[in-house]
């Protein structure tokens, strides 16, 4: 059988079984049914079952106790960071404190023509470039590409680019930032990106494109996030506005959003709120 139509089934089964795993039908300690029994189910190979459970296994969701069976782990999801969309600067510095960063590199380069073009660099000017991976509590969850005008990038070195948030450095070296605009899309994993984050190629990523403004409209950064979306997610909250006849859904303000979920009892939340 073809190899990869072999690792589409394999990929098949494992989000399967993770969906009912992570969404409690397959709760912890639950045994799941031997190899033949899945592969039977599932019209596969028993190589394929493997494949997927394999998968399950290094990303800690299942044990596999040879001689025994596959059971369900407790504990071994991570509760995805949830970020507020019409509030996001104010949980940046948070996010820098409470996640670990590693800095892939950085350095001085020509940006890409729409990078160039979006920060309002003139020709061969040049931009500092760094690429980070976020991680919660040691596993990735975001891999960002930052662009800043050289002549900004040039007031903190590698080391504090390693060790401290962007926009505390950025506001740092007396710019004060004041808006931004920025746009959510989807894409798929290239080789890079997918080592980095841990998932295979070819996986689902959010992609996230965010132009930083000073008081004066001048770009002062550029990020290009991707996330993974079991680890990460945007969230609103919203109320209705208008007066009868037009009534529409609005963005509800960052402190009333914030005092609604201070006093308004709800359930509990598996989620950890947390910022980008």
């Amino acid at each position: 059988m073809d190899a990869a139509v072999e690792t589409f089934k394999a990929r098949r089964i494992y989000l399967l079984l993770r969906d009912r795993i992570t969404g409690g039908t397959l709760p912890a300690g639950t045994r799941l049914p031997g190899e033949p029994d899945l592969a039977a189910e599932h019209g596969v190979s028993r190589v394929t079952i493997r494949r997927a459970l394999d998968q399950l296994s290094n990303e800690g969701l299942v044990e596999r106790r040879p001689g025994v069976g596959t059971f369900v782990r407790g504990g071994g999801v991570l509760a995805p960071t949830v970020v507020d969309f019409a509030d996001v600067f104010t949980h940046l510095k948070e996010m820098g404190r409470r996640t670990e960063v590693r800095l892939l590199s950085f350095g001085y380069v020509l940006p890409p023509a729409p990078v160039a073009a979006t920060l309002g660099l003139a020709p061969a000017e040049r931009a500092q470039r760094a690429v980070r991976v976020r991680l919660m509590g040691g596993e990735p969850f975001s891999h960002l590409t930052t662009h800043v005008p050289e002549r900004i990038g040039t007031t903190y070195s590698e080391a504090e680019m390693a060790s401290q948030p962007l926009l505390a450095l950025l506001e740092r070296s007396g710019l004060r930032v004041a808006r931004a605009r920025q746009s959510i899309g989807a894409t798929l994993a290239g080789p890079e990106v997918a080592q980095a984050l841990q998932v295979e190629i070819g996986a689902p990523l959010l992609s996230l494109t965010r132009l930083v403004e000073d008081e004066a409209g001048s770009a002062v950064e550029h990020l290009h996030a991707l996330y993974r979306p079991d680890r990460f997610s945007f969230e609103m909250q919203l109320q209705r506005t208008g007066a009868d006849g037009a009534r529409r859904w609005s963005p509800l303000p960052p402190l009333a959003a914030n005092t609604e979920k201070n006093t308004t009892p709800r359930p509990p939340r598996s989620k950890r709120k947390s910022s980008s």
